[in-house]
């Protein structure tokens, strides 16, 4: 056991160190530079302080109190003149700013403001939301998930309670489509091996735990990385590399081989663990392990926040400690399904190969979902097609005693032969099938969504292109793309080639920041909006500020993109 937590506390250590090679950087991140707290005095009025750095200091007119209105807007204290290269003549604050509003302000504020540095940097434009209370309208719940405010409660909050945030967020993200192929693995190690509570307590733990080691040593490499390892991960030959391997793993669900690991491998861990009952704590450590390698979470606005955080702070102890967190969340769901829910389960029977079966075409539509942006969308519909129909066919015979269920399946099934049908004619479109045979679509465009923006691939480019907008008082939608970005793709044909949401983007003008390469001009793009990797969606109003609340980070369908669009411009 001391062998077991020596080898967990080096498997910890190693992440948490910062990189040897790592050079600081000359100036502050932002939320360093410029601490903003907020906080309600006994009258009621709301106080907004920003504690300055030496050599920093706030524009005064890039303040904003957008969801205020205009008699709620705090009075500007008395500003200091300076003159920079970047604005000119400007009225400043240094030191620190203290802003009251009145008590009668409710609502969500986002406050918006800017600072620079002395010795020649200017920040990107800053919005933090803060929340007033009283009896206005809530920010939606996808909201206040976004990556800004989770970074904003990583800068701001204790490290106790950001890592009571990671953890709930995690218990979250275990009920996604990303976590389920973790459950018959591990239900595989404890119920497989007939463990004892206590015994399937410890095999689980060491299970989860390792899991979550691996998750917070990935998302350090990934922010010292950057998107550089995020192209990585996303090249062809590994997502097909990973479809295959889904797809192994599902073939012993379906009884055509049993999985195990090597010879050798495994008599070394069976006679590490000889005398030991219902499992072995060192093969748990290693399937942990390897599940956190293999299955980790899809891209989410949580994990966005958490390597926004650590790439703006670079603060590396407390980034991983909050993704050790949000993996031990995503990992306590399934250790208490394998331990006290197999208290409520029957014993071991034919209701254990139904389970497995159903895990495996789990694993099957987690191989389609890994390469649908790489395969033609005609046969992403025919397998879709296929696997409905092989579910309905599996499915029918198990629920014979439940009648009232069959439907269920059949209608799968049916549903699977409609999208077969629809495949072989052209279609594309799981939820309309048939639309080939109804003449010309009218859910999709003639051209296609790449025609619709205009492709930027250096930072000069972007400013004309902004510039230009503002002068025409435009909207402008910000796309960042890369070619090895597979939701970027999937974004391109199932959202922006669609015309009813070209049609919403009619006067928006679309910018697409291509950051394919490698090269000082990506990482100059990325750095402009601070953007964790692409798929992301910048909105920047007409008068050239950006909507910092409002981004998307990560792959979104078309209905929720035309609300979020319709909330953000309604919100002005």
């Amino acid at each position: 056991m001391r062998v077991l937590l020596l080898f967990l506390t080096f498997l910890l250590a190693g992440p948490l160190q910062a990189n040897p090679f790592a050079v600081k950087p000359d100036f502050l991140p932002v939320n360093e530079a410029f601490v903003l707290t907020h906080d309600r005095l006994e009258n009621g009025q709301m106080r907004l302080h920003f504690q300055i750095k030496d050599g920093y200091y706030l524009y005064q007119k890039r303040l904003k109190f957008d969801g205020l209105p205009p008699e709620q807007h705090p009075p500007l204290p008395q500003a200091e003149n300076h003159h920079d290269e970047f604005f000119g003549d400007s009225a400043v604050y240094r030191t620190e700013l203290e802003l009251l509003l009145p008590a009668n302000a409710s609502g969500e504020l986002r406050l918006g403001w800017q600072g620079c540095a002395d010795a020649g940097l200017c920040y990107p434009p800053q919005t933090t939301p803060i929340a007033l209370g009283g009896a206005a309208a809530a920010t939606p719940a996808a909201d206040q998930a976004s990556d800004q405010a989770l970074a904003g409660t990583l800068q701001h909050d204790s490290l106790a309670w950001s890592l009571l945030a990671f953890f709930g967020l995690g218990l979250l993200l275990a009920f996604t489509p990303c976590s389920l192929p973790m459950l018959p693995i591990l239900a595989g190690l404890v119920l497989g091996n007939g463990a004892s509570a206590r015994r399937g307590w410890w095999l689980a733990g060491v299970y989860v735990l390792s899991m979550a080691l691996v998750y917070a040593a990935l998302g350090v490499i990934a922010a010292l990385l950057g998107a550089s390892l995020q192209a990585w991960l996303q090249q062809p030959w590994l997502l097909g590399s990973l479809a295959g391997l889904f797809v192994l793993l599902a073939l012993p669900m379906f009884g055509a081989f049993e999985l195990q690991l090597p010879a050798a491998l495994r008599d070394r861990l069976d006679r590490a663990g000889q005398g030991t009952r219902g499992g072995n704590l060192y093969g748990a450590a290693l399937l942990g392990a390897l599940s956190g390698l293999l299955l980790g979470p899809c891209m989410t606005a949580p994990l966005a926040g958490a390597l926004l955080f650590i790439a703006q702070s670079g603060d590396v102890l407390q980034g991983a400690l909050v993704l050790f967190a949000l993996g031990l969340g995503m990992g306590v769901p399934l250790l208490l399904l394998v331990t006290l829910g197999n208290r409520y389960l029957p014993r071991p029977g034919a209701w254990m190969n139904l389970v497995k079966g159903l895990f495996g075409f789990v694993f099957l539509a987690m191989a389609l979902y890994t390469v649908r942006g790489l395969l033609p969308e005609t046969l992403v519909l025919a397998l879709a097609g296929a696997w409905l129909i092989a579910l309905g066919w599996a499915a029918w015979p198990a629920l014979q005693r439940l009648p009232a269920l069959r439907a269920i399946p059949l209608l799968g099934a049916l549903w699977g032969g409609l999208l077969l049908v629809g495949a072989a004619a052209g279609g594309n479109d799981v939820w309309q099938p048939l639309q080939p045979f109804a003449g010309k679509s009218t859910a999709t465009a003639p051209a296609s969504g790449h025609d619709a923006f205009v492709t930027v691939s250096a930072p000069a480019e972007l400013q004309r292109e902004l510039d230009a907008a503002k002068a025409r008082g435009q909207w402008v939608l910000v796309d960042y793309y890369a070619d090895w970005c597979v939701s970027c793709k999937v974004m391109e044909k199932q959202v922006f080639a669609r015309a009813d949401v070209q049609a919403s983007l009619d006067d928006v003008h679309l910018l697409r920041l291509d950051v394919t390469a490698d090269s000082p001009a990506s990482r100059e793009l990325l750095q402009r909006y601070q953007v964790p990797g692409p798929p992301s969606l910048i909105w920047v109003g007409p008068e050239g500020e950006e909507r910092r609340a409002r981004r998307i980070t990560g792959e979104i369908d078309a209905a929720g993109f035309l609300q979020h669009w319709a909330q953000t411009r309604s919100q002005g």
